[in-house]
Order: structure tokens, then sequence, then C-alpha cells
């Protein structure tokens, strides 16, 4: 008889790069998971929709440099299914493709452990679909095959059928071929297809990282050298290449080919990263900063319920809106408790945040900063006036102590802290290996943190190729103290002000 705590994998394939290529029943099973165990080719944003419980257990392989190997993997595999856990194997692409699920799920078979296959969008599809590459098409060929370019390429070892590729197939598609591009080439010249052939090789495919180099198997490997190419990547060859010219739809936008880190909250990293890709970024996420609630609560919760003797209350962020009512929320009260209280709100987005509680806001200034708040109130009459100002437990006091000389009596209620995360391994490789063009700060707290959490020579790799934007002139300043130089402020502190800002500099210069 079956334990009732036995477990169960899902060998789940996290499709090609795009996280949007994810299929439902992958998102649906990461959010129930009690294990992920996931690799080098899984988007990191796809973790976004792990289950925050889980256990994230990171696998990633790559030439030269494995964190743990095949057999190791089997192993972790079996282990955490045999604790009674939910296993999620999150494999980039499809796992049957090339991706060594079929070896995975024999074993998972033999040892009696219960799976399920969960097929993704694979790469050799996708990739060349986003790179403007029909891999069939009723004017060049009806065929097409999907060959693994990892192992070695000479005609003792590899057991592939060169002539018949060369000449019975339309199209081909090499993944994980990169180092052996030389040797790909090579063979097929060698065994009857044309060295005019078009062929492409295409980088992180169906992301905004993505790149393409076009050429034929005579000169394709020579490119690639020539401009520093690395994994991963897939390479095409057939006649279809030459289709890319008319229907290249995903590499034709204006921050194409540009890489941004993005350092933010977790939490509030997507609407920025989305901003930016839709004008083709590629975005890495470097979360700088944690945000959460205090632990010790008094000060607000005594504030909360004496909500009735403030005139004012004051958001200077985001956070603030949110953790104020979430911890509303968790004193079994609503937002009943704020009476006649009037409020106000620094910058347009923070503003935005408590209207979506059907709050109205009292004042909102143009100047999205403190001091742009600080004039509205040398126009009110503040003598005696009680004012609330929920925020972070570290922050600037020039709203408290301006309003204090109009004669207010201020309360500051230590609501949230921001401690610095871990950085995830795969972020840490993407900033080792990519040359960034800009680097976004949206606050002081994520310059500062972004020293503590970066190590000191990837800092000083990124800032000898990248820009640095910062959402506004405070952030800029504290840039500028870290020694920084600031290449980007926009006119106004808003997130979309500063996508703007990015794009124009590049226009521009």
């Amino acid at each position: 008889m079956k334990s009732e705590r036995a477990g169960k994998v899902y060998l789940v394939g996290a499709g090609p790069g795009d996280p949007g290529l994810l299929t439902l029943r992958g998102r649906e099973l990461l959010s129930r998971a009690d294990v992920v165990i996931y690799d080098r080719l899984a988007n990191p944003r796809i973790m976004e929709f792990v289950n925050p419980g889980a256990e994230k257990i990171y696998v990633g392989k790559r030439i030269g440099r494995h964190v743990a190997n095949q057999q190791e993997i089997n192993d972790l595999i079996v282990q955490k299914a045999g604790e009674g856990k939910k296993v999620v194997r999150l494999k980039g692409g499809d796992p049957f493709i090339f991706g060594r699920g079929g070896e995975e799920a024999q074993i998972l078979a033999r040892k009696g452990i219960p799976f399920e296959i969960v097929p993704g969008v694979t790469s050799a599809i996708a990739v060349p679909a986003y790179a403007g590459i029909p891999l069939t098409h009723r004017s060049f060929t009806a065929s097409v095959a999907f060959i693994t370019g990892h192992r070695r390429f000479d005609t003792s070892e590899a057991p592939v059928d060169w002539e018949g590729l060369a000449k019975g197939v339309g199209t081909l598609v090499f993944l994980m071929g990169m180092s052996n591009l030389p040797n790909i080439t090579e063979n097929l010249i060698k065994f009857g297809r044309s060295p005019d052939t078009p062929a492409a090789v295409i980088r992180w495919g169906t992301t905004p990282l993505q790149e393409s180099i076009v050429g034929t198997l005579e000169n394709i490997a020579e490119k690639v050298e020539k401009h520093a190419f690395k994994p991963p990547a897939i390479i095409v060859v057939g006649e279809v290449c030459a289709v890319r010219d008319d229907i290249n739809w995903f590499e034709r936008q204006p921050l194409l080919g540009k890489k941004v880190l993005v350092t933010r909250t977790r939490q509030q990293a997507s609407h920025l990263v989305q901003l930016l890709e839709r004008k083709g970024a590629g975005c890495i996420e470097c979360p700088t900063i944690e945000v959460r609630m205090v632990k010790d609560t008094g000060v607000v919760d005594r504030a909360i319920e004496g909500m009735a003797v403030f005139d004012w209350i004051i958001f200077s962020s985001t956070n603030a809106v949110k953790f104020f009512f979430a911890r509303i929320d968790q004193l079994g009260l609503d937002i009943r408790v704020l009476g006649k209280t009037k409020i106000a709100a620094v910058g347009s987005s923070t503003a935005d945040a408590i209207r979506k509680l059907h709050l109205r806001v009292d004042a909102v200034p143009d100047d999205f900063r403190a001091e742009g708040l600080v004039e509205f109130f040398k126009g009110q009459d503040m003598q005696g006036r009680k004012v609330l100002i929920p925020r972070a437990v570290v922050a600037r006091k020039v709203l408290p102590d301006a309003l204090r000389e109009l004669g207010a009596q201020v309360t500051i209620a230590p609501l949230y802290e921001t401690i610095p995360p871990e950085i995830a391994p795969q972020t840490l490789e993407l900033l080792e290996e990519e040359n960034i063009d800009v680097i976004t700060f949206t606050s002081s707290s994520t310059v500062k943190n972004f020293f503590k959490t970066v190590p000191a020579d990837v800092i000083e790799r990124i800032r000898s190729t990248a820009k640095v934007a910062c959402i506004g002139p405070v952030t800029a300043k504290t840039a500028e103290n870290m020694g920084l130089h600031v290449d980007i402020v926009p006119d106004e502190s808003t997130v979309p002000a500063l996508v703007d800002a990015v794009e124009y500099s590049f226009v521009q210069g």
C-alpha cells in the first residue's frame, strides 16, 4: 500500500525563454510545488510563479561549469520525491527535446515514483519564429530536422547521418551546437550541402536579449567568432533563412539589443521591466531590495486605532500604501478607520495605489518628491494639525522636519524596512557574462544595496560599459555620492518617464 505522503515528480518544459510561452499547466504546477529543481535556461522571470514557500534548487549546466552533474540531479529528484514532496523538475524548452527528460523519466519509473510529463514550447521551433525564419515554407522546403550539436562531430564517434542531413533534409536546426559550429558547417559541406546555403545563429532567442547573425555555411562560423557570440544559441541551416529579411518582426524594436540591469524590489520590478521589454530591451533583474513589514508594529498600530485624531496622513511610496493597509486588515479593521483624515501622496504611482483602494487623494504635488509636498503644505494652515507619516524605518527627514516648522504635530510610524536580498545564481552568471548598456535605479536604497549585494569586480565590469539611469534627482545624488556617473534623469520622477528617457538617450546618442 502506497503512503499518502508519497511524492510525485513533474517534468515541466519551461519553454524557450519568453515567460509568456510557459504553458498554463506548467504555471499551475509551479504555484503548487514543494520543490523546484531548475536549469540555467529556465527564464528567471518564470521563478516568480513559484510557490513562495517552495524550496528552489539551481542545477544549471553550461560548458566547463556544472553546478551539478546529471547523476547528482537524478539523485536529487529521487531524494526529494522520496520525502513525500511535489517536485517540479523545470527544464528549458521541452523535456523530451535534447533535455534528458527521457532519462529522468526512466529512472523515476524504475524507482516506482509517480511522475507526469508537461511538454514545453521547444526553442527549436520558437527561436527561429522569433527571428523571422519559418522552418518550413512552400517555396523552399517541406522537411526539417532537429539535431543535437553538443557532442563531438567526427565521423568515427558521432552517430549522425551527415550525408542524409546534408542532401535529404531542407531545414536543419542544431541545438547546443555553438562550440561545434565549425565542425557542423565543415561536415555539411563535406557531405554535399552547398557552401552558399543560408545559415543563421540566434542567441537568447524569444527573450529581449535575442541577437541574430546570418550568413552562409561557408562564413557563418567566422562571423560568429568575430562577434564573440556565446551560448545559449541555436543554429539554423536552409534556404528558409532568406525569408528573415521580410518577416524579422521581433528584432525591430527601439531598444533591441540594449541590455538593461533593473535594480528594484522583487515586488516592484515587473512594471519597469514590462515597459522596457515592450521597447525591445533585454532586462536582467537584480533585486537589490527586499521589503518587509517591521516586526514591532506598535507605533503604527496605535496610530491606526486612534486614526480619528489625525488631520492628514501622508504616503511617500507605494510600499507605504501596501503595508499600511495590510496592517489595517491584519488588525481586523477596514478603510473606515480613516474617517475624515485627508490623504497626501508623493508621486503619481503612490497616488494611483491609493485610488485603487477607492480612496480620494487630497494632495499630489507636481514635483514628485517630498520637497513638492512641503511646498503644498506651506499654503495650508498647519498650526496644531496632526499628521501621520507611515513609512520606511530609514527615510529622509525633509518632510517631517518641514511640517514641524510649519507648526504641525508629526507622528512618524515605522512600517517597513528594506534589506539586501541574495542574488540568484542565474542573475550573477548573466552579470559576469553580458555587457550591460544601462543600469536603472529607482530609489536611493537600490543604489546603496546594489553596492552591498553585487561583488565589487562585477560592479566595476558593469560601470565600464553601462549608462546610469536614475528615476529622480534624489536617487541621482545618492548614485553620485557612491562614485557613479549619472547619465539619465527624467524630468518627471516616474517609471514611464524613466523608460522614455532611457530610449531617448540611445536615439540621440
